[in-house]
């Protein structure tokens, strides 16, 4: 068949050597097509020596010549597995698992994720959630959690989301619920009075006193307060440096850096403390330039229970059972907006990162608006003269 043509419009046979030292046959059907010698399940067929390649192409002659030439069956496609659609659950892992967060903000994540968000979303397609299905989801979180748990599991969810839109994996974010990532208060902090500060402070024991004063007036979370040491007090520029915290995490109390680099501040300690602070170093704190301000009784980091076991019962005395002792920081944070700093002397003091939080407390601030108009009030009725501005000489 080689080199001669084949009767309804055959071609000629052709036969060339491969790089690998074996042969390949192939001849040109009455289809008008060139075909290549191939096995019956469609897969290319060589030969060992080119008398083997010939005798395949003389076959096929034949096969021409009796009008039984059949076209060869097309190699079988074999298309790759594909790859089943990733779920929400998945991509939400590798989420998690990619960002650099506080072991206290990535347990509250894992939680939150497995309690509020896996359990109806979790299983479905990333791209096959649609805002129906969150609306719908969110609706029925409303039964489970109270509102400030749903819009911190919202929040979350449209975050990851918005990750999956920056990664191309969806084209919209299917979270689209106006205002359900923010939560109104259930319970509205009232501050303490200062009398009730004093009553308070009044009723702990000794060691336990300035614990409560610098949580009120110099604003320190109770992490900031158990990781002080000696040198982290100024007393002659009159200051605490705060630059570390105890965090609670899944292996114990550690000692952590801010979240932030706003966290890490100097915070000016009110003159009226200043007494007090220097009494509680002679009499309460460890020795040496290392030791704690407020060391466990057993020595190490003191526990939340072992200063709860003594600041519940100071609070019932005062008459304000109700007040937690993080409330003291948003007592003194609305103190210090009173006294009319900015916002941002308010951040840098609170050591917030962003101005959402310390405006609380300005917005605190301005509802003593009454009790200013009250104290202008006092001007008309001491009759106070308006100042006029100096004339200056030779005016």
């Amino acid at each position: 068949m080689a080199g001669r043509q084949g009767q309804r419009g055959s071609g000629s046979g052709h036969i060339r050597k491969l790089p690998s030292g074996r042969w390949q046959a192939s001849y040109l059907g009455p289809d008008g097509r060139r075909h290549t010698a191939r096995t019956p399940d469609g897969g290319p067929l060589t030969f060992d020596a080119k008398i083997d390649a010939d005798g395949w192409l003389s076959l096929r002659r034949s096969e021409i010549l009796r009008g039984a030439w059949l076209p060869p069956a097309e190699p079988l496609k074999v298309e790759p597995p594909r790859a089943a659609p990733q779920t929400l659950g998945g991509y939400a892992a590798a989420w998690l698992a990619d960002r650099d967060l506080a072991e206290g903000t990535r347990r509250l994540y894992r939680v939150t994720l497995a309690n509020q968000i896996l359990p109806a979303l979790g299983e479905i397609p990333l791209a096959e959630i649609t805002p129906a299905m969150v609306r719908d989801w969110h609706a029925r979180l409303r039964k489970q959690t109270g509102p400030r748990q749903r819009a911190a599991a919202y929040s979350l969810l449209r975050t990851i989301t918005g990750t999956a839109v920056a990664d191309d994996l969806i084209v919209a974010n299917p979270c689209r619920i106006r205002g359900a990532g923010a939560a109104k208060r259930a319970k509205p902090i009232h501050m303490a009075t200062l009398a009730e500060l004093e009553a308070i402070v009044t009723a702990m024991p000794p060691r336990y006193r300035l614990m409560v004063l610098l949580a009120a007036w110099c604003q320190l979370r109770f992490g900031e307060i158990t990781e002080l040491r000696r040198a982290d007090v100024d007393l002659r520029a009159g200051i605490i440096r705060v630059r570390r915290g105890v965090a609670r995490t899944d292996a114990g109390r550690q000692v952590k850096d801010p979240k932030s680099e706003a966290g890490k501040r100097d915070v000016g300690i009110p003159p009226h403390l200043m007494p007090l602070v220097a009494d509680h170093l002679i009499e309460h704190a460890g020795r040496g330039r290392d030791a704690l301000l407020f060391p466990a009784v057993s020595g190490g980091h003191m526990a939340p229970s072992s200063l709860y076991a003594v600041y519940h019962p100071a609070r019932a005395a005062a008459g304000r059972p109700d007040l937690r002792f993080h409330d003291l920081r948003h007592t003194g944070a609305t103190l210090a907006a009173a006294t009319g700093a900015t916002l941002a002397e308010l951040m840098r003091r609170l050591g917030h990162s962003t101005p959402d939080a310390a405006m609380r407390y300005q917005h605190a601030a301005d509802d003593r608006d009454a009790a200013i108009a009250a104290a202008l009030s006092e001007f008309h009725n001491a009759k106070v003269v308006t100042l006029r501005p100096r004339r200056s000489k030779g005016a």
